[in-house]
């Protein structure tokens, strides 16, 4: 090739390149269409929660750091529902129902809990393996934060209140 158009193609790629990486992290992932369906029977769409920021966190019972952070969970629930924050727990569906019943009354979570019994969340949310696991996303449905493993509060609340106008 030519070194006169090398060069004169040169300006064009890194355009190209840098157009490409922009779009890249202004394609923020969206929320899945998902219903959960509470232990209580009632229905939420990810679509009815628009216009609040959503953390779904994937547990179990059996979970030493799920029943860990479960306290500061309720805590951050108390703390921004008020504000625009919703919390659905997903219990795995190796849990046994009753087990998530029991755990949900004893502990009173004051957010709502579903049971994945058909393991249809777990996959629309890109097949969730380890607990806990949750996804935060903000008023406009769009993936903030992905964390495997127990969550750092600290931050999540600097996170909530900046999102959250608080």
């Amino acid at each position: 090739m030519n070194p006169l158009l090398k060069k004169s193609l040169l300006p064009f790629f890194l355009v190209l390149l840098l157009a490409f990486l922009v779009l890249q992290l202004n394609n923020k992932q969206s929320a899945p269409d998902v219903t959960f369906t509470t232990i209580d029977g009632r229905e939420i769409t990810m679509a009815s929660l628009k216009n609040k920021v959503v953390l779904v966190n994937f547990w179990a019972t059996d979970c030493p750091g799920c029943i860990k952070e479960m306290p500061d969970l309720i805590h951050t629930y108390q703390e921004f529902h008020s504000q625009g924050l919703e919390i659905i727990a997903v219990a795995m569906p190796y849990d046994e129902i009753n087990q998530i019943r029991n755990y949900s009354q004893s502990q009173n979570l004051p957010f709502p809990v579903t049971h994945d019994r058909e393991a249809q969340i777990i996959q629309q949310f890109g097949q969730v393996n380890l607990t806990p696991t949750a996804f935060i996303y903000d008023k406009q449905g769009h993936l903030i934060q992905r964390t495997i493993g127990e969550l750092d509060f600290t931050a999540l609340k600097q996170m909530l209140n900046k999102e959250l106008g608080a």
